[in-house]
């Protein structure tokens, strides 16, 4: 995990933030070593005494802002005990996010995803637990009697996160207004109907 419980050097701080701001105007290929050494307002060299490469900037970046997402859904989810509540709670949580944190959405939905380094990164041990979250509800649920057994539950997973990725893109891509909880509810709903035992 990133350098959340310890004191962070204040000139990796403020590269990691001078990135963010720059992401919220530009793709990442189009930033450069020097633009982000300018707005951070250290010398270049210093990023490469914190970060390989600006990769390995932006993977820190995402990994520090996707612990304070997953810990943003674990929290709402903790809240919840019945099984479709917190599925609820996991989408709605992850729709919102998407909606209104564009630089996390951008870099998680857009930028890393053709990067193959990225699937061994420690950004992407990130996506392997907010992934978990999700697969653990499901099973609760199937354990339960709430969700059918003759489904594969990382099937259901994965169907269920392009689902909310996929709704998501285009508001992302194009700077759209999302209504949250209207996409949560009709996620909820398309996949709940299907899911649930017939009586």
């Amino acid at each position: 995990m990133a350098q959340t419980a310890r004191k962070q050097p204040p000139g990796r701080i403020k590269i990691m933030q001078a990135l963010r701001l720059l992401l919220e105007q530009e793709g990442f290929d189009a930033i450069t070593t020097a633009e982000i050494a300018r707005v951070a307002g250290v010398t270049e060299g210093l990023i490469y005494k914190y970060f390989k490469d600006k990769r390995d900037l932006l993977y820190q970046v995402l990994e520090e802002m996707f612990e304070g997402v997953i810990l943003r859904i674990r929290t709402r989810m903790d809240r919840e005990t019945d099984t479709f509540l917190r599925l609820y709670a996991f989408i709605d949580e992850t729709v919102l996010v998407y909606a209104t944190q564009h630089v996390f959405a951008r870099i998680i939905l857009i930028e890393v995803r053709s990067l193959p380094d990225f699937f061994t990164s420690r950004a992407y041990e990130c996506v392997r637990i907010y992934s978990r979250m999700l697969q653990n509800v499901l099973e609760d649920g199937i354990s339960e009697g709430l969700i059918r057994k003759d489904i594969d539950v990382r099937f259901l997973r994965d169907t269920l996160l392009g689902a909310i990725e996929h709704t998501c893109l285009w508001g992302v891509l194009f700077h759209r207004e999302m209504d949250v909880q209207g996409v949560a509810e009709q996620l909820l709903r398309f996949v709940s109907e299907g899911i649930r035992p017939s009586v």
